[in-house]
């Protein structure tokens, strides 16, 4: 059982699997390799001069994986309820967890088959986004969403501020308290 399924290793699911990783929780993250951020070259995120998508990407799953958090590469089927939260079926397996997150950035069909409400995108481009509450809950108790698909600007700095702030929220909701990460810098 993981704490937290992430769909999506944009940068809004990367950094969230940062932040629920390093906060101690057992994360996964499942990815189809399909984020529109691998077709991208970025000048406007803060604190990089420029940079690939693809290699934004590698280095937010590296990010993920140093504090603990499992990637695999699969494309998510279905997502269901079971007793203790959540199974989530891949391909060729299933996983179970407490929590979902979904970023799956311009894509809302999984969302749809699995009941979360959507609701019109303000994005050029982006038809529909799901529904979520200001803290990225949706409909469905225990499933999250962050980045593009839960109508934030698709400019990777956004969303990955998106999904820190819901994996933020996750963790906070896990732990029964307020959590909050911050690095001090080294003598």
């Amino acid at each position: 059982m993981f704490d937290v399924v992430i769909i999506g290793a944009g940068a809004a699911g990367a950094s969230a699997a940062l932040f629920t990783a390093k906060a101690g929780k057992k994360t996964l993250v499942l990815d189809n390799d399909k984020s529109m951020t691998k077709r991208a070259w970025i000048e406007n995120h803060y604190g990089v001069l420029e940079i690939t998508g693809p290699e934004l990407i590698e280095i937010g799953k590296k990010q993920a994986s140093k504090f603990g958090a499992e990637i695999v590469q699969a494309t998510v089927t279905n997502v269901t309820k079971i007793e203790a939260g959540y199974k989530v079926e891949a391909e060729d397996n299933s996983y179970e967890a407490k929590h979902v997150i979904v970023a799956t950035g311009a894509l809302v069909n999984l969302a749809e088959t699995i009941g979360l409400k959507t609701k019109p995108g303000t994005e050029p481009r982006i038809k529909t986004v799901l529904d979520v509450d200001a803290a990225g809950k949706t409909n469905l108790e225990g499933i999250w969403a962050a980045g593009t698909v839960a109508g934030v600007s698709v400019h990777t700095i956004i969303t990955a501020g998106d999904g820190a702030k819901v994996a933020i929220n996750v963790v906070s909701e896990l732990n029964g308290e307020r959590y909050v990460d911050h690095d001090v810098l080294k003598a």
